[in-house]
């Protein structure tokens, strides 16, 4: 069965770290570029980071670059994303998504709250 699974969310204080994992299943995460986005509520779904299907390339979005760090570990097929100094506007539920085909996670909830 193809698909993701992430894992990882909670509650943290601002300035706090969380790391969130994606365990992609029926296909190998170092054939796809893959990501991560957010959806906060009453707002649409942003694009956060992707890494490519090489792991050569990274790219984020603004409001995340230098906090936030998207990797893949080829051996558990998963793609993790480390988020640091974490913001009470990170506050989102997290999805983990493979671009081609539009395939996505269930998300898990990231609430960054004091």
């Amino acid at each position: 069965q193809v698909q993701l699974v992430e894992s990882g969310g909670g509650l943290v204080q601002p300035g706090g770290s969380l790391r969130l994992s994606c365990v992609a299943s029926g296909f190998a995460v170092n054939s796809y570029n893959m990501g991560w986005y957010r959806q906060a509520p009453g707002k649409e779904r942003e694009w956060v980071a992707q890494i490519s299907a090489t792991g050569r390339r990274t790219d984020y979005a603004d409001s995340v670059k230098g906090r936030f760090t998207i990797s893949r570990d080829d051996a558990k097929n998963m793609v993790n994303l480390q988020m640091n100094s974490l913001e009470l506007e990170d506050t989102a539920v997290y999805f983990c998504a493979r671009f081609t085909g539009n395939l996505w996670g269930q998300g898990t909830q990231v609430t960054v709250s004091s």
